[in-house]
C-alpha cells in the first residue's frame, strides 16, 4: 500500500509513479537517448529539467519523486498518452524489440504522409491537365526527365490521368 514502509525502511512509490520511472527508462533507452537528450527535451516541452534529474527518476535510491508537469512532459516528449506512460511495460518486449517495433511505427506514419502528399499533388496535377488538355505530353515528358526511369514515370502518369493516386 502506498506510504507503506518497506523492510529496507525505504518508502515505496505509488504503483503508476514506479511505472512512470521504468517507463521513462524504458523509452528513452528505445530512442537512444542520453539522459542529456531526455532533459533537453523535456525542457523544450516546457519543464525545466537537468540531466540529473533524469538519472535520479531512473536510478535514484530512493528514486526521485515526478510531478504532475514532469509526467505531462514525459508523455508529451515519447508522444505517449499519459496513461500509457503510467502501465508498466509490456511482458516479453525486450529494448531491441520495442525499439524495431518504434522504427515499424514511425516509418508506416512517415509512408502514410507521404502517399497523403503523392496524391494531393498527383490531383492537382490532373486538375491542371483537365483545365490545359494539350498540357498532358509535356507532364509526362517532365516525369520521365525527373524520374530516369521511363516504367516508373508511365505509372505515375496513369495515377495522374486516372484523377488521383487513390482513386
Amino acid at each position: 500500500m502506498a506510504g507503506d514502509e518497506s523492510d529496507s525502511g525505504e518508502v515505496p512509490l505509488l504503483y503508476s509513479e514506479g511505472n512512470v520511472a521504468a517507463r521513462v527508462a524504458l523509452e528513452r533507452e528505445v530512442r537512444g537517448w542520453s539522459t542529456t537528450e531526455l532533459a533537453e527535451r523535456v525542457t523544450k516541452a516546457g519543464v525545466k529539467m537537468s540531466q540529473t534529474a533524469v538519472w535520479r527518476i531512473e536510478n535514484g535510491k530512493p528514486r526521485r519523486r515526478i510531478n504532475l508537469d514532469e509526467a505531462l512532459a514525459f508523455a508529451r516528449v515519447f508522444e505517449l498518452p499519459l496513461e500509457e506512460l503510467m502501465s508498466p511495460p509490456l511482458e516479453g518486449l525486450d529494448v531491441n524489440s520495442r525499439r524495431l517495433v518504434q522504427e515499424a511505427v514511425e516509418a508506416f506514419y512517415q509512408a502514410r504522409d507521404a502517399q497523403d502528399r503523392l496524391h494531393h499533388a498527383v490531383v492537382a496535377i490532373a486538375d491542371h491537365i483537365q483545365a490545359h488538355p494539350d498540357s498532358s505530353r509535356a507532364i509526362h515528358e517532365q516525369c520521365l526527365r525527373l524520374m530516369g526511369d521511363e516504367r516508373d514515370a508511365r505509372n505515375l502518369t496513369e495515377h495522374i490521368e486516372g484523377g488521383g493516386y487513390y482513386r
